[in-house]
């Protein structure tokens, strides 16, 4: 499974009041969803479903939550890399 979260949490971007937010992302939507379900996310609060640009965004404890359950630690700006190359095919 290709899961990724950013550090979007170390920016003030990724700041929402005090929680520190961060994006998790993967190579497929079917990758995402596995994880979502892996971890407790509700399917429903997925962002931009359907496109290239989707992800959730998470809290610093799922974030947590989803490097236990594998995913990779990665930096925003290959957050976007990847959510680039997904539109690109």
């Amino acid at each position: 499974m290709t899961v990724y979260v950013d550090d979007m949490h170390r920016s003030p971007m990724g700041r929402l009041g005090r929680m520190k937010m961060s994006h998790m992302v993967a190579d497929s939507t079917e990758e995402l969803l596995a994880m979502a379900d892996k971890i407790g996310l509700a399917r429903r609060w997925i962002q931009n479903p359907g496109t290239a640009s989707e992800h959730f965004d998470v809290s610093k404890s799922v974030r947590a939550l989803a490097v236990a359950a594998g995913a990779k630690e990665i930096t925003m700006r290959e957050a976007a890399q990847t959510m680039m190359q997904r539109r690109n095919g």
